[in-house]
């Protein structure tokens, strides 16, 4: 995507392979920070601490560790049990987001079957590379895909503005371009089509506030902040046409795990006759899950993200308290939607309903896990 006239990736290889690049999310909209991770714990450190987010990106960040990593065992000599290890840190990093372990998996089996420290090396490296240019090209097939949706429900509106909302950020920052859930919307844009976006804040870290609100606005999507109690009450009021989140994980039976309150959204979104659409590539699906309320993982993090916020004082970023000093806090951080409040998915290979029976459709090669 472009900001400020130039071409931006939120993570990158540097020019010397000793590093990789990534914008810290923790300090948008108000500061541009790249930091350079050069080992597994600064990979870890990143993923943790919120520095890349969003399910595709850790999958690719995580990717990216595995050739650190590898980059470490050619230099200090390290054995294969190390390497394993270090991948197996990764892979704990975020328990919810699928794509974290898939990717990290994908890299390792490619380095087994090399045999030199330089062949692994480099199969880690092209590796990591191809995973990240199959998921910016799944997020534009996102886009072509979920685009029909909105031009139908344009043509029903005589042209009139097409009101969405999303839900956190399911962006390029959350992937490597385009998004998720937003693919559809910038393709909508390019076509001309009358578009209007709200944005939730997203509590409690804000990522609509901070990171969908300023992707869109960087690409000149027209766009509302609303508060994440707001969307029953615009959708009461026929002001939302359409709902389109991500997800970080979602079972073979179209159950969704996503950032806390979509469910709420999605429960508003039935009762009102709102399409919920998820849109998310392949990668992101959980082939061995079948009961998303029961099986997923659910991340509690720590209290404080609740309980502080972060924002622009004059030319500083700080962070206030916002509770009493004292007030306990819970910090869940994603909900799981189930799939009988879902309208369908926005695939790389196509919309489907929330099924088993219509997911495999799309994906018949996927088998049937015991």
């Amino acid at each position: 995507m472009r900001v400020e006239g130039k071409d931006v990736r939120p993570i990158w290889l540097s020019e010397d392979g000793a590093a990789v690049c990534v914008i810290d999310q923790r300090m948008l909209p108000h500061e541009f920070v790249v930091l350079d991770l050069r080992t597994v714990d600064d990979v870890l450190f990143a993923i943790g601490e919120l520095v890349v987010r969003g399910a595709p990106l850790i999958g690719i960040t995580g990717a990216w560790g595995v050739y650190l990593a590898v980059c470490r065992t050619q230099s200090d000599g390290i054995d294969d049990e190390s390497l394993h290890r270090e991948c197996g840190r990764l892979k704990a990093a975020r328990p919810t987001a699928v794509n974290l372990a898939w990717a990290v998996d994908r890299v390792l089996s490619v380095v087994r079957q090399a045999r030199s420290g330089s062949e692994r090396r480099e199969a880690a490296r092209t590796e990591a590379a191809a995973i990240a240019e199959e998921e910016a090209e799944n997020c534009r097939k996102i886009g072509e895909w979920g685009v029909s949706i909105v031009e139908e429900i344009s043509k029903r509106k005589n042209e009139n503005t097409v009101h969405l909302l999303t839900h956190c950020n399911a962006g390029w920052l959350a992937t490597i371009e385009w998004g998720t859930a937003t693919a559809p919307i910038y393709a909508a844009f390019d076509r001309g089509i009358d578009i209007h976006v709200w944005v939730d804040e997203t509590r409690p870290l804000n990522q609509g506030l901070r990171l969908t609100a300023w992707e869109l606005g960087a690409y000149g999507v027209p766009h509302t902040v609303i508060t994440d109690n707001a969307g029953g009450h615009l959708m009461q009021h026929g002001m939302v046409d359409l709902v389109i989140v991500g997800t970080d994980r979602t079972t073979y039976t179209g159950d969704v795990a996503n950032k806390i309150g979509t469910y709420l959204k999605a429960l508003a979104a039935r009762d009102n006759g709102v399409p919920f659409y998820v849109a998310l590539p392949s990668s992101t699906f959980d082939w061995r899950l079948r009961d998303g309320v029961a099986e997923i993982p659910i991340e509690e993090r720590d209290p404080d993200e609740v309980r502080y916020v972060q924002g622009r004082d004059g030319k500083r970023t700080t962070r206030v308290l916002i509770p009493p000093a004292g007030s306990p806090a819970r910090n869940d951080a994603f909900d799981v939607t189930p799939a009988r409040l879902v309208t369908g998915f926005i695939t790389e290979r196509g919309i489907c309903r929330a099924s088993e029976e219509d997911i495999r459709r799309l994906f018949p090669e996927k088998r049937r896990e015991p």
